[in-house]
């Protein structure tokens, strides 16, 4: 995965606009199939909590199949690459000690690239989801492996960061 420019307006604005269609498309399946299978199955006076639970999973499984769907059309494009990014961030982030250790401990050229991209990729979130608390702490650790990037006289970017590169751990 390689990092974009996200205008970040645009991609609130997306987000929301896709939050609320999922939420009211799934209240009223919820509802309309619940229902309908009352009305089709159901005697009268009998108990229909599981009807209404299985409509409510049917209607999760459209909402889900429906964005599933969609998630190459062009609106979707910003909130799709944040759901991308963030399922990396989560993939590296829980293997990050073992990949500090490689970096900084043995020096490890692919571990640095994947903390080059970890950094940057929590950055561009944090932005984008305006968690601006947690910078202060994201630019100490950029901040250390920029350091031992020059003590190694290397120099890495985001760019060159692959999935593949976190069999290393």
């Amino acid at each position: 995965m390689q990092l974009q420019q996200i205008n970040k307006s645009r991609y609130r604005a997306h987000l929301n606009k896709v939050i609320i269609a999922f939420i009211i498309s799934f209240a009223l399946l919820a509802l309309g199939i619940g229902q309908a299978l009352i009305v089709l199955i159901s005697a009268p006076g009998a108990d229909n909590f599981w009807l209404n639970v299985f409509g409510v999973a049917l209607a999760l499984m459209i909402c889900l199949s429906v964005i599933n769907q969609l998630k190459h059309h062009q609106f979707m494009h910003e909130v799709y690459y944040v759901w991308r990014l963030k399922q990396q961030i989560n993939l590296i982030y829980r293997k990050l000690k073992a990949i500090k250790a490689l970096a900084f401990d043995d020096n490890n050229t692919d571990a640095m690239i994947i903390l080059t991209f970890y950094y940057q990729a929590c950055r561009q979130l944090y932005e984008l989801d305006d968690n601006t608390i947690t910078l202060d702490s994201l630019n100490r650790e950029q901040d250390k492996l920029a350091q031992h990037l020059q003590s190694l006289s290397l120099e890495l970017n985001a760019s060159q960061y692959d999935t593949s590169l976190l069999n290393i751990v």
